[in-house]
């Protein structure tokens, strides 16, 4: 039988051992969301000069719903029900994680917020604004987001799948129910 709670040990603990001091200034700065701002003001701004403010205001209200809308089911249902520990908090391997600047995040992982809420972000802002460019952007925002929890040792690689499964479950929901609906009604108002 396949053990994969060793397997995902075993690759966080690859990816966590693979580290440089270069490296773990990156990933520190690189999972920290204040460092992302300047990618937000300009999705903001492209959401704008395309859509104007009151259509960039709708999509933006939607996004935060659904990043929010994540964020809670992540840390504030699933976290304290399932109980996984953090590689950083694991007694059997706690001592095999490389800690950067002494970051060990809270007691639990599963499912990894970041991972739910940069998906979230990513998703529902490609469904707004579909572009290549701007979904190739998108996905190296999130896959950075989420190699660098694994580099950092707060998060296993099913703790960044299963965050990243809540998140595009949340995200395509609000996509479905609030901005698909919104533009099917523009546009049966714009036929009458």
């Amino acid at each position: 039988m396949i053990d994969f709670l060793q397997i995902d040990t075993d690759i966080l603990l690859w990816i966590n051992g693979h580290n440089a001091p270069w490296a773990d200034t990156l990933m520190w700065y690189i999972s920290k969301s204040t460092t992302w701002i300047p990618l937000y003001a300009l999705l903001v701004g492209l959401l704008w000069h395309r859509f104007g403010w009151r259509r960039t205001l709708f999509y933006l209200l939607a996004i935060g719903l659904a990043v929010g809308l994540s964020d809670f089911l992540s840390s504030g249902i699933i976290k304290p029900l399932v109980c996984r520990l953090r590689p950083t908090h694991e007694p059997a391997i706690q001592s095999l994680v490389h800690l950067v600047r002494g970051y060990t995040g809270g007691s639990y992982g599963f499912v990894s917020s970041h991972a739910a809420n940069t998906i979230a972000l990513a998703f529902l802002f490609c469904k707004c604004y579909p572009d290549r460019r701007i979904a190739l952007l998108m996905t190296i925002y999130v896959v950075l987001n989420c190699y660098s929890r694994m580099y950092l040792g707060v998060h296993y690689p099913g703790d960044i799948l299963g965050g990243l499964l809540v998140g595009l479950l949340v995200s395509y929901l609000i996509y479905v129910l609030v901005v698909r609906n919104m533009d099917r009604a523009k546009a049966l108002l714009r036929r009458k």
